[in-house]
């Protein structure tokens, strides 16, 4: 006897049909929600225009011009939203990063010659590694997240092999490479990256994300040498991580007792094995909060445990849990309250060490804004309102707009972009695995207008079109 909820229509038309059938009403519901959503987009950054113009006390003439140039702006976003963007429409110029499931790029976009980073990452290995929440979250925390503490996307799209995140170029590389070039840093020093990225945080915090992967390599340092957050792939409260279960899968043993070294040996070995754990599937474990590793839950306190680790990788010269494997190191981490200990030969102030044990620290007695951190002794006297307004700590030096020279080569990668024009590559997960994956953000009709400031664009809007 059939059961009486079940759905008439699938006595009648195969699963296949069906399920065709629900994407065509999901595909023709969102076009008509979409058109809605950009009427009143425009309405909206009209009626913001006006109350500015009228708020300034402009003649009604410097008001038309104005109001002239806003709809010719409205026309050139109209031109950009029609367009479909493709791989071809930017030239490569450099392969400037690499990771377990694509590279990075700097291109050239052939139309406006503007600079910027273009994140690679192949559908197939986002498929089989079950990382779809993960590009998804990255791609929508990028479109929601615009201020100055976050690198900014300009567009993303995709096609049938790759999926594509074009970012802003920061010239200045990431913390990762200045730790390996400088070995340890200043307390100074170390002070003004650990206020900048403990800011960083409390902003995406707000919006109600947690990173989850806070490390040197994603924290990226613009032209000036000031902080942005990078690398949103394992962010919110994904429970998910193809990670951490790794290293609980390895933890089969009890923590392997290590032979006394140096600090400097320490260093040494860590330098040796860093840029390959950065570049490989798993990663590295070390900046990860031990709580992430259990199944009990954790929330964004697990990001200022990372920040502590940095803290002391800075100070030290590597941070308090590496080891030879990432299993020793999940292992350590595991214990922390008895591996977390602080070398002899390596002078840290008293209240550099505090800082360091409120972040790494339980959960319940650790740092959890940026308010606990503006109260710890070591930051006593900082300008936190005006920091990123002041000089770096450590300046760059950029020759060009597309000087890559803060940045690894990376030979083994071919610079051109593996691109399909056939439509049908007979992967299952073509379209609808990624489905409203487009955004563009327009920015006027130049960057100049951008740079006088970090407010959101009158002319920023989300591109949500399915994909054909």
């Amino acid at each position: 006897m059939s059961n009486a909820s079940e759905d008439p229509l699938s006595s009648i038309f195969s699963k296949n049909t069906l399920e065709r059938a629900r994407k065509a009403k999901q595909h023709i519901e969102n076009y008509y929600k979409n058109l809605a959503t950009q009427q009143s987009e425009r309405n909206e950054r009209l009626k913001r225009l006006q109350e500015n113009l009228n708020a300034k006390g402009l003649t009604d003439d410097e008001k038309q011009d104005k109001l002239k140039e806003h709809a010719s702006k409205e026309t050139e976003f109209l031109r950009l939203r029609r367009s479909k963007l493709g791989a071809d429409d930017f030239e490569p110029l450099k392969v400037i990063g690499k990771g377990a499931f694509g590279e990075v790029r700097l291109v050239q976009k052939n139309d406006t010659g503007h600079i910027y980073a273009m994140k690679v990452l192949r559908k197939r290995d986002m498929v089989e590694k079950d990382q779809l929440a993960h590009v998804r979250a990255e791609r929508d925390i990028l479109v929601e997240a615009d201020h100055q503490w976050v690198v900014r996307m300009y567009f993303s799209f995709q096609d049938p092999l790759n999926l594509y995140l074009v970012m802003e170029f920061l010239p200045g590389g990431d913390l990762m490479t200045l730790l390996m070039k400088e070995d340890t840093l200043s307390e100074d020093a170390a002070q003004f990256y650990v206020v900048e990225t403990g800011l960083a945080l409390d902003y995406i915090h707000s919006l109600g994300f947690i990173h989850r992967d806070i490390k040197p390599d994603n924290l990226l340092l613009d032209s000036k040498g000031h902080v942005k957050l990078s690398d949103f792939g394992l962010c919110t409260g994904l429970k998910k991580s193809h990670r951490t279960e790794y290293y609980r899968d390895l933890a089969r043993s009890d923590i392997p007792t290590d032979q006394p070294v140096s600090s400097r040996k320490r260093a040494e070995s860590w330098k040796v094995s860093r840029r390959t754990l950065a570049f490989s599937t798993v990663g590295t474990p070390d900046y990860i909060a031990p709580e992430v590793f259990e199944d009990s839950g954790y929330d964004k306190r697990c990001d200022w445990w990372s920040l502590g680790v940095i803290m002391y990788e800075m100070l030290v010269g590597y941070p308090p849990f590496c080891s030879e494997t990432p299993r020793e190191t999940y292992l350590k981490i595991r214990d922390w309250k008895k591996t977390l200990v602080f070398p002899p030969e390596v002078p840290i102030s008293e209240t550099a060490t505090k800082a360091i044990l409120s972040m790494c620290q339980e959960t319940k007695a650790r740092v959890k804004c940026v308010e606990d951190l503006k109260d710890l002794a070591w930051f006593k006297g900082v300008d936190w309102v005006h920091v990123r307004e002041r000089p770096a700590a450590i300046g760059v030096k950029i020759k060009s707009i597309d000087d890559t020279s803060n940045f690894d080569d990376f030979p083994d990668v071919d610079l051109k972009i593996p691109v399909s024009s056939n439509a049908t590559t007979g992967q299952p997960y073509k379209d609808w695995a990624f489905l409203n994956y487009t955004y563009k953000r327009f920015e006027g009709m130049s960057e100049r207008m951008n740079r006088k400031s970090s407010k959101k664009s009158l002319f920023e809007v989300l591109e949500t079109n399915v994909e054909s």
